[in-house]
This record gives structure tokens, sequence and C-alpha cells, in this order.
């Protein structure tokens, strides 16, 4: 079998295709194979929206719902029912160690239980609840507030719970340091530097809301009194960084008043500009929450429009779940839409069907045409691509880009389609030094980054990735161009490079292994590359040892930090798909094979889903993770189809 080619198929009474039988495979597989496909595809259709595109939500942790109250409290924004849905919201999601997980099945987190406490307080829950209570002895007992990451202590200053001298400095000078200086913001990962431009002025001014409620029962010190943030990364500070941050400390207690003025000015026109057309910065919630109060701060009243465009958007990332409300940290319609598009395509869905009709029109009207900073910083290229979200202009990702290059291929856009060649070209200029891509910028590798002293959470830096490379390399690979070519070579170079001794591959955007695993081989096989390669090999057996004895495949999340859960874990849809995926492209008969079909086919709800509670997406690893609510649809679906294939 070669990965792309499809066998003949016979058209159903709906006009889809329906699978011929592969050759080798036992018939009562090949059955149970077929109906979960004809399952899955009738389910999928159903979910599309009318505009052509699909958007599950994008499940992540308290966090974002209790930091959207915050920010309600501190605009004086929202309805006594919104807080009060919100409440439930919360109150609902403790975990039974009595903090608040970031992922499902995981232990509290300490941060995350104290921004949910103090959220619940200031919606009038009082300190007695039982809730309240075990989150109390929770954080007590993880050394009190005092311990939470800089993030957290950031929103306690802004709330009048925590001293603002007992945070890090971040000038706002930085703004005009020039894209390429050793410091300049960026430097940072787009996510980060949306992030922390607005920061600059809220460490600078120090704007304080203060609450009717306090939050000292959750200190075991006075507040500001431990130590403060160490970086995620760990490692020494070189020694320029260390006395970069002892001069940036100095000038933040005493600094130039003009020159001061000038980078406010700059850092509010930087953030206007970056607004996109529904209101966020981005197309997430940490840079939308952080610009408005950054522009509060310097003068921008609730009234303006730049203002009150963003907190009327955040309406649309809220999720209404029966007497319960939370907020998405980002919304997924361009991702969800590329992955069911190949699902459906592969599932034997003709191109031509309204359906995928109505997803082709809607991806190519997404397609960035603008300039965003990835431009700042080369100086090169032209605009192409497509971003993860509805609207963000100024962020395109190569990911995104990668797989909706694939989708539009499947099913039938031509190669020398504007937009097709417009992303080609573009995915070229975005190639890393190393062969590799990261998924906003270019070689943004800059470490030290991660060393500064507010950044104790969450990756600030896009450094090339396994699962990112090997995406791009399936869809140039689909768009024609040949295994010879650099950038394909380099490519493939790189991911031999980056291979673990084990034979699997790092997920950066997936948990973990398998999901890199899943990408890479296919990739491999869509180039051209040999299958029969020893290093293959060596990754077909580790997927084949990973497997567990129900036929799936589970990779904990633990497996960032803990090398002893490197491809090991509950069964869940996704990851087994993505493991079949993988072996599929480079072992179609190994054995492992058969036993995954049955697992998904027999997993299989009678609606043709799939139930997932596992969070199998990646934010930042360990930090903030994700759930997907359609990785168990269209990976599942894709996985069974190219089986039939």
């Amino acid at each position: 079998m070669v990965l792309g080619e499809r066998r003949a198929t016979a058209l159903d009474g709906k006009g889809c295709g329906r699978l011929m039988p592969p050759v080798s495979a036992p018939t009562d597989l090949v059955q149970v194979a077929r109906r979960a496909v004809e399952r899955g595809r009738e389910h999928l259709l159903s979910l599309q929206a009318p505009e052509g595109y699909w958007q599950a939500e994008l499940e992540s942790n308290v966090t974002i719902t209790a930091e959207h109250l915050f920010m309600l409290a501190i605009f004086g924004r929202g309805t006594e029912d919104e807080r009060r849905r919100i409440a439930n919201e919360i109150l609902a999601s403790q975990a039974g160690d009595g903090g608040w997980p970031v992922w499902f099945g995981a232990p509290g987190d300490l941060s995350a239980t104290v921004e949910a406490y103090y959220a619940l307080r200031l919606i009038g829950v009082d300190s007695a609840h039982p809730t309240l209570r075990r989150a109390r002895d929770f954080v007590l007992a993880h050394g009190g507030a005092n311990r939470v990451r800089f993030f957290t202590k950031l929103w306690l200053a802004v709330l009048g719970q925590y001293p603002w001298t007992a945070l890090p400095a971040l000038p706002p000078e930085m703004i005009f340091l020039p894209p390429r200086a050793p410091l300049s913001i960026y430097r940072f990962a787009c996510w980060a530097r949306g992030t922390f431009v607005p920061i600059m002025v809220v460490l600078s001014l120090h704007p304080t809301y203060p609450q009717p409620v306090g939050l000292r029962e959750l200190f075991l010190e006075p507040p500001g009194a431990g130590p403060m943030p160490a970086a995620r990364t760990p490692g020494a500070y070189t020694p320029w960084l260390e006395r970069g941050l002892r001069l940036a400390g100095a000038y933040a207690r005493h600094p130039v008043k003009w020159l001061r003025r000038r980078a406010y000015d700059r850092i509010a026109r930087w953030i206007v500009a970056r607004q996109e057309a529904d209101g966020s910065w981005g197309g997430i919630q940490p840079p939308w929450v952080y610009s408005h109060i950054a522009l509060h701060a310097m003068g921008f009243g609730l009234d303006h429009p730049v203002m009150a465009r963003g907190l009327d958007g955040f309406s649309s990332f809220l999720v209404e779940d029966g007497d319960r409300l939370r907020m998405q940290g980002c919304i997924s319609p361009v991702w969800d839409t590329c992955l069911a598009t190949i699902a459906l395509a592969e599932a034997g869905v003709p191109g031509t069907e309204p359906a995928l009709a109505r997803a082709r029109d809607w991806m190519l009207a997404k397609e960035i045409s603008t300039y965003g900073d990835w431009h700042d910083f080369l100086g090169r290229g032209h605009p192409g691509g497509w971003s993860f979200e509805h609207a963000n202009e100024w962020y395109p990702d190569t990911d995104d880009t990668a797989e909706v290059l694939l989708a539009l291929r499947k099913i039938g856009v031509p190669a020398d389609h504007g937009a097709i060649v417009r992303a080609v070209d573009w995915l070229r200029v975005m190639q890393s030094k190393n062969g590799g891509w990261g998924s906003f910028d270019v070689d943004n590798t800059a470490g030290y980054m991660t060393q500064l002293p507010l950044c104790d959470f969450g990756e600030v830096i896009d450094w090339p990735t396994e699962d990112v490379t090997a995406h791009i390399l399936e869809a140039l690979a689909a768009c024609g161009v040949p295994r010879a070519d650099p950038a394909i070579r380099r490519g493939i170079d790189y991911l031999k490079r980056e291979q673990r001794a084990d034979g699997s591959w790092w997920g950066r955007w997936g948990v973990n292994h398998i999901y890199g695993t899943g990408a890479v081989l296919p990739a491999l096989a869509a180039c051209g590359e040999d299958m029969s390669q020893p290093y293959v090999r060596r990754s077909v057996e580790w997927l084949a040892g990973c497997q567990n004895p129900d036929g799936g495949w589970g990779e904990d999340i633990r497996s960032y930090a803990e090398p002893e859960w490197v491809g090991r874990g509950d069964s869940t849809a996704s990851q087994t798909a993505w493991a079949l995926l993988a072996l599929l492209a480079a072992a179609p008969d190994h054995p492992a094979v058969a036993a995954g079909v049955r697992y998904l086919a027999e997993a299989q709800e009678d609606d043709g889903s799939w139930e997932e509670r596992h969070f199998t997406g990646t934010g930042f690893p360990m930090d903030f993770m994700i759930r997907y609510h359609y990785y168990c649809l269209y990976f599942p679906l894709t996985a069974l189809a190219r089986f039939l294939t």
C-alpha cells in the first residue's frame, strides 16, 4: 500500500464513496471497519456548520474561566447570572484532592487552585463552603499562595492582593529594540510576544483594582514574602543576561521619563494595530486580557472602540453547558475543518459533494493575505497560508497551513491553484536553519529568553519541532514538491537527527511520542523515503511495543517529564489512530494494525462517535494541556478509512 493512493470506490445511495476492502485483511475485520467508517462519516458530516466549517470546544483548565471572571470584576462587566453560572462551572471541576487540575486525571495544581478559589470568593461563595475549605487546605499544604506562578501573582497584584514590588521588571523600552536584537520582543514566540508586550505596561504602571474580598487566608507568610519567580527552564543565566536583568531592575526604578512616554505610545500603537476583527489579540486569551488591562492603564476608556470591541468579542469564546459557563483559551475552526475534511475525503466522500465543497470554499476564504510579525523579523517573503482561528491575520501558522494544503489537495484542488502556490512559497520561507519548522516563527530559538524571571510557565520560544516539520513535509509532497527538493531533503535530515534512541519522535502539539511518531512516518512515506530502512523499522517496533493489551494505544501526559511514561497510558481513540496512521504508512501488514483497527471499531459509540475524556492535545507540555473535542472523531475515522485503502 502506498500512502495517498486510493483504490476505486463505489458510490452509495448518498453520493459518498464506499471503500473497497483491502485484499489481505480478514473479512470480518474489513466488515467492522467499514461499518465504523460509515457511521463515523455520517456523524462527522452532521456536525458541519452551515457556513462550511467544523468547530468543537477547545477545553483547557479552570484558570481561563477564573481569569475571565477577574476581568469582569475589574471592569465592572458581567451579569449576576453569568457569575452564577461561572461559579457552577468552577465548583463542578474541583478534583478529589481539593485542588483544580490542568488536565483530566491530574492532581490539583497550586496556581490553578488559587485562581479558582479567589474567583469563587469574588462571586460570593462563602469561605466556609466545603469546596473552599478543601481548596484552602490544598493550597496551604502546598506552600501557600506565595508559591504560585508569575501569571497568578500578576493577577493577584492587579486585584489588589499581592505587592507589585515582589514582581520582576520588564521595561517597556524593550519595544524599541530592533527585531534581531538579543532581547527584542521578536525573540519571544508570537504567543508570548503578544502577552509580554502589554505586560511591560502592566508591570510599570501597576494598575490596581482593589476587590472587596481578601485572600490572606491562602498565604503562610505575608504576600510577596516568598521567592521571586524562577525561570521555567533550568540552567544558569549567562553573564550578560544577569547584568542585563540587574540593569533593567535599576532602570525600572528610575526610568527616563520622556523615553518611557514614547515607549508607552509605541506599545499602544503596536497593540491597537494587532487587534483582530473579532476583537481578540492573536485569537488567544492571554494577550487579549492583558491588552485590555494595559490599554486601560494608558488611558483607554471602556467605551473606546478598541476596548469595546475587545470586551464584546469574548462572548464568542464562551461555552454554555447547561447551567454552567466556561471560557475557552482559544478556538480551532480552521484546524478542525481541515482535519475533518481530510477524514471525510479518506472515508470516500468526493470533493464535489456539497459538504466538502462548502468546506473548500470556507478554507480558501480564510487564506491570510497580509504581512504579520513573521515578516517584521525576516524582512522577506510574501503572505500565504492559514491561521488556527476565525480571525488571526497577524499570526498564520505553518501547521495549520500544512493540514489545509493536505485537505485541499485531497478534495481535488489543483497544486497550481494560487492559494496553494502562495502557501508553499510561504512555507519555504518559514523553514529554519536546522531544516525544521517552528509553528509561527523562523529560528525562534533564543533559549536565554526562557531564563527571564517571569518565564516560569510554559514555553516562550518557538523551536522547530518534529510533528510540525513532518506535517509540512507531507503537505509539500502532496503539492508536488519532489523528494530531491532542498526543503524536503533538509526537513528529512532534521527528522532523522531528532529521532530518539528508542525509535520514536517527540510531539510538541500532541501527546506525545505517539503523536510525533504518528506524524513523522506518514510524512516520510509521502516524501518517497524507503520505509525499509533501519531507522524506520526501529520506529515501527517501538510503536508495536507500546500497544496495550486491548489493542489500543495511549500515552500519559506525564511522559513530557517522566521517561517511564513514554508510550504508556490508557488507550484513547485519538492516540490509537495516530499509531495506526504511522503503522499503515510504514508496516501495513504488521499484526499490531489489526488489533488497533478492532479496538477502534469496538470502541465506537452507536452514533458514530468515540468517547475520549483524556487530554491528548498540547499547548505547553505539562503546564497547559488541551482536549480537542473532535480529535476522537476525525483521527479515528482517518485511520480506519486508510486501513481500508
